[in-house]
């Protein structure tokens, strides 16, 4: 139980930190997408590669096949959700859509799976589209407002909507590929076994050739980086200071995907999915509150809402008092 629980505040710590370093470095480059995906995915690899791959010792149990689609979908869902930033998407509803990702899964599960699903899921997942859609509509007015505050002509706003919506486009897109890697990483896990830590590394390592494609744009940053503040450390050592944010997002980051990885051996999926979706909610309000991130009543129902209907899918209440009982009756 002390084990859950310290894996529990781990997830808090890296994760919630994770969020903020991320805003840190978008909000002064909003561009900085591939550079964060990049440095995260090289990390850990390599901590991947010394730890569990032994320095290339350990058999694989996977075919190489599945993992190179895995790979792709894996890397088009992190790109697109960190590139999505730069098309005028704000954090808070960045963090509200992909909170929504059980409305995909249920969907692609119904149709690929043949799932069916009962009354209180449905509604949860009606629940959990309206308050994205809420959340979406109240950005879109955000968005308008923030440019007639600068006394800007209204055909001069399309543009910058036309880009927004883009931006939506693309988190949707993101939303679709990481359910279905959902289904396909369950199917893997059916035929040959639930490896985690294996697949953990080949999904970060098998990735990084093609992070070429966006060599420029990884290049520039690393020279707005270097430009940036300078941070003082000790005596006259120091590091600008967005690759120390940089730093503190890819160790963050680590963090939480190793937290998360250690729960789902410990707990069921059900309070996994918990922990993660009050994660969210807590990286939402503080982004809010911390960087006065635009806020109003409609996002406030549109994240209910969303967290509401997840709370609901998942029948965690159910979940939650069973795990727990058992818990306390095995201390007895």
């Amino acid at each position: 139980m002390d084990r859950v629980l310290q894996t529990i505040a781990l997830i808090f710590l890296g994760c919630c930190s994770n969020v903020i370093f991320l805003e840190l470095i978008i909000k002064p480059y909003p561009g900085s997408g591939n550079i964060v995906t990049f440095a995260q995915f090289l990390f850990i690899a390599i901590e991947g590669f010394i730890n569990y791959y032994k320095w290339g010792s350990v058999q694989r149990h996977v075919p190489i096949k599945n993992y190179a689609i895995l790979v792709l979908m894996f890397f088009l869902v992190n790109v697109i959700n960190n590139y999505a930033l730069n098309f005028n998407i704000p954090m808070p509803l960045h963090m509200i859509f992909r909170a929504g990702s059980l409305i995909s899964n249920l969907f692609l599960g119904m149709i690929i799976l043949k799932r069916r699903y009962p009354l209180r899921q449905i509604f949860a997942v009606l629940l959990i589209t309206f308050g994205i859609f809420l959340a979406t509509y109240a950005s879109s007015q955000s968005l308008n407002k923030q440019k007639l505050a600068r006394n800007m002509d209204i055909n001069e706003t399309k543009p910058d909507v036309l880009k927004w919506l883009i931006g939506i486009g693309m988190l949707i897109f993101a939303l679709l590929v990481s359910s279905l890697m959902g289904i396909y990483q369950e199917i893997i896990n059916t035929t040959y076994g639930n490896h985690a830590e294996e697949a953990l590394f080949y999904l970060h390592f098998l990735p990084l050739p093609l992070f070429a494609f966006f060599g420029k744009d990884i290049y520039n940053h690393v020279q707005l980086f270097n430009r940036s503040t300078w941070l003082p450390l000790f005596s006259n050592i120091g590091i600008p200071i967005m690759w120390a944010y940089l730093i503190c997002n890819v160790l963050t980051q680590y963090f939480c995907i190793r937290s998360v990885l250690i729960l789902t051996t410990e707990c069921p999926s059900l309070i996994v999915t918990l922990v993660l979706t009050l994660r969210k909610f807590i990286s939402l309000l503080f982004s809010i509150i911390y960087f006065q991130n635009d806020f109003t009543l409609y996002h406030c129902i549109g994240a209910a809402s969303v967290f509401l209907g997840t709370f609901l899918f998942s029948n965690l209440h159910t979940e939650i008092y069973n795990y727990f009982n058992r818990s306390h009756n095995h201390v007895e």
